[in-house]
């Protein structure tokens, strides 16, 4: 199977799955992409209008590590009929930016992202980890660093370039729940690539949550006093080949 992934305003990947009957059936899809209902993803267009393209980008190509049977997924940005991108998707809105920067200051950039989230479970006892001092915290006092350790290989295996991971300060428990804080951090890449490891890092993160039953949240806080989760993105810029700090 062939599924064409991509982001809309809610933040959250959509589907798009082929079954493929024939070579030149996965040709066609790869090589003219499919035709969407825009209306039903992003709130500013109208129905009358709403035919959008989503056109396989294929760098971002990975097997879908959770699939039954062999699937590749690949994300996909958007296009309106005339063949130009579609103004709103976030990964034009991304672009437009990154050459708007390039233009005033002639410089290019980089970017890596830290993302950090929650793994929230039913409260644990045996070897409890100390409230608000998870930082670098390993098993079997960080309970789920075998979920962190199996997002990391499933991430590199789909392209993403990990620097490392580790569990973060957040740690702590209601009368039903554990709740522990993680973080995955990426090495430095353009923008459109950052962000493109990142959403699909996320989806991994979810789906795994999901497999263990357990829930995932990057809210940037969970509860008054306890450590809030950023998403951190780090720019390194650059001009003629040289770093420039600032």
């Amino acid at each position: 199977m062939v599924n064409f992934r991509y982001v809309v305003e809610d933040g959250k990947f959509k589907t798009l799955n082929f079954v493929l009957s024939s070579k030149e059936h996965l040709d066609f899809i790869l090589s003219t992409g499919e035709r969407v209902d825009g209306s039903s993803l992003f709130a500013l267009i109208e129905a009358g209008g709403s035919d959008l393209y989503v056109i396989p980008r294929y760098r971002t190509a990975f097997v879908n590590p959770f699939a039954d049977v062999p699937t590749i997924d690949i994300l996909c940005p958007f296009y309106v009929n005339t063949g130009k991108p579609f103004e709103s998707a976030p990964e034009n809105v991304l672009r437009k930016a990154h050459d708007l920067f390039k233009k005033e200051t002639g410089m290019t950039f980089k970017a890596l992202a830290e993302l950090e989230y929650y793994v929230i479970s039913e409260r644990d006892d045996f070897y409890p980890g100390v409230d608000q001092k998870g930082y670098h915290a390993s098993e079997p006092f960080a309970k789920w660093e075998n979920l962190r350790r199996e997002a990391l290989i499933f991430i590199a295996r789909a392209g993403g370039k990990v620097k490392y991971g580790h569990s973060e300060v957040g740690c702590f428990m209601t009368n039903e729940h554990l709740y522990e804080q993680h973080e995955i951090e990426f090495l430095p890449m353009s923008a459109e690539e950052a962000v493109e490891q990142l959403v699909i890092a996320k989806w991994i993160v979810r789906m795994l949550g999901y497999r263990y039953g357990v829930d995932i949240s990057f809210a940037p806080k969970t509860t008054v006093g306890k450590a809030g989760s950023g998403l951190h993105f780090h720019i390194m810029a650059g001009k003629d080949g040289k770093k420039h700090d600032g």
